[in-house]
């Protein structure tokens, strides 16, 4: 370990030990460095002297809200929510009046939040394991693309995938240690660029993985499919962690044990996003994510029955308690002020602030008043594959609606790489796991009072691929909706497969 990354983990031990101090003392930074601008102004920065004021000027923000300020940083303007200039926008999955977000990423946001997320990652996973041969080989990574920004009439700045944003702006020592080359790693045309890196990579020694679990499933197969190997030990065989996020990583983990057979191999989860890079695993034995502190984020917290009002309650990092579900809101150096970033996390310690991704504030199922989050689908989906010998690629979930004479009840369309040994036994596994972690589901199932057992289409393997390919959401940070409170989604892949035949 050198140096750099003993003194780093020394920081991270200090804002382990001092976590309210760091914020507060960060949320006063911001304040002041933005007190110019003309949100900083609009809103009186400069009298701000307490959270409590802070709270009580300046409102929670959608993207929907902020949008107005970050089109015209998008046209060109700047001191606008921040007073660096912005020349990047992280652009993401869109809301519902937008096919896609643009988020500003300032210099601070990409050198103190990203960049830094990045060295910690490998600070922090050379501190557990000390033996480690990563740095023998080159890191595998799998970005999106970016390109000039169309919104600017001077053509001053660009967009694109947070990834591509971030490898495009990698100092020359860290491009050396990656692969494939930006000419490459960056292409637009998805599949295109899979070919190629599958080619390019095939003669490398890769060592580590980063990405997103559902991209480097489909990289591997396509390596291994061009070199003609069993497994991809056989192409990389100093292959030892893979570094990932976006996703929750359960329902994959016996797939990557079958693609690399390596009782060794580490896996590490991450919790970064456009918005900014907020956790990493820091311990061996736990999937727990270490909330950063330092980043440049200052972190509030909206109580899960306060999401959707119009002025919810908000409680700083000291009044958050263990195992609730919290929507999160942040402050930052890109010029995001009291954001939700649409995210809804739980905590797991509160020494440290250790935290778990539980769902997606949009993304829940509650047609009935049973409140299914993410985290309940996808803890009945992995119960119900291990118990049948499934493994699973992909899935998405929705309610059926009370029809006159008809009870309500949730579709589930999946894709399996292993079907379940039997479906039948799969759907009541599914259906009991979720009974056991949700009071309110297993209430309006009661003797099928309200709800009817699950509905479960199992799907030929490729139909989300399809499915993402014509939705123009190929690669980068895109992913499948588990769950939706409405059919759209649904319907539309239902619509595919049978004009498809599939």
């Amino acid at each position: 370990m050198t140096w750099v990354m003993k003194k780093r983990i020394h920081d991270i031990e200090l804002f382990i030990k001092y976590p309210h101090d760091v914020q507060h003392e960060l949320f006063r930074k911001l304040l002041g460095e933005a007190k110019n601008t003309e949100f900083g102004k609009k809103y009186g920065f400069r009298d701000i002297t307490s959270y409590k004021e802070y709270t009580e000027r300046v409102p929670v923000h959608a993207y929907e809200d902020i949008f107005p300020y970050i089109q015209r940083l998008m046209r060109g303007e700047q001191n606008v929510l921040w007073p660096t200039e912005i020349t990047w926008f992280a652009k993401s999955s869109g809301t519902t009046n937008a096919r896609s977000k643009f988020i500003p990423v300032s210099p601070e946001a990409l050198e103190d939040c990203h960049f830094k997320g990045g060295k910690d990652l490998i600070s922090i996973y050379v501190n557990n394991y000390p033996d480690t041969r990563m740095f023998t080989g080159k890191g595998l990574t799998i970005g999106g693309s970016h390109q000039i920004n169309e919104y600017d009439p001077n053509a001053n700045s660009y967009y694109g995938d947070v990834s591509a944003v971030i490898m495009q702006n990698l100092p020359l020592w860290a491009q050396l240690i990656r692969t494939p080359k930006l000419d490459v790693a960056l292409m637009d045309k998805w599949e295109e660029k899979i070919e190629k890196m599958a080619k390019i990579t095939s003669q490398e020694n890769v060592t580590n993985l980063v990405g997103v679990p559902t991209w480097t499933i489909l990289l591997i197969q396509k390596v291994m499919e061009l070199t003609g190997k069993d497994n991809i030990l056989e192409v990389w065989p100093d292959l030892e962690v893979f570094f990932h996020g976006a996703v929750a990583f359960d329902p994959y983990r016996e797939l990557f044990k079958k693609l690399i057979p390596n009782e060794k191999m580490n896996y590490c989860e991450t919790y970064n996003a456009s918005e900014g890079f907020f956790g990493i695993q820091d311990q061996r034995d736990s999937t727990e994510l270490l909330l950063m502190l330092d980043y440049g984020i200052f972190y509030e917290f909206i109580p899960f029955d306060e999401i959707g009002k119009k002025e919810p309650i908000t409680l700083s990092l000291e009044e958050v308690e263990v195992g609730k579900n919290y929507a999160m809101l942040i402050t930052t150096n890109a010029g995001l002020w009291r954001y939700n970033i649409g995210d809804t996390i739980k905590f797991t310690s509160v020494n440290p602030y250790r935290i778990k991704i539980s769902g997606r504030t949009k993304h829940f199922i509650n047609a009935f008043g049973e409140e299914v989050i993410i985290e309940n689908a996808e803890t009945a989906i992995t119960t119900a594959c291990k118990e049948t010998g499934a493994i699973l690629d992909n899935f998405t979930a929705a309610p059926i609606y009370f029809d006159e004479g008809s009870k309500g009840g949730h579709e589930w369309i999946i894709e399996f790489k292993q079907q379940p040994d039997d479906l039948e036994k799969f759907k009541h596994l599914l259906d009991e796991t979720l009974r056991k972690v949700n009071s309110d589901y297993d209430a309006k199932r009661y003797q099928d009072m309200a709800l009817l057992p699950p509905v479960v289409h199992s799907v030929t393997e490729g139909t989300f691929y399809r499915w993402m390919k014509k939705r123009g959401k190929l690669g980068g940070q895109n992913k499948v909706p588990r769950l939706s409170n409405n059919r759209e989604h649904i319907d539309d892949i239902l619509q595919m497969i049978r004009q498809n035949n599939l």
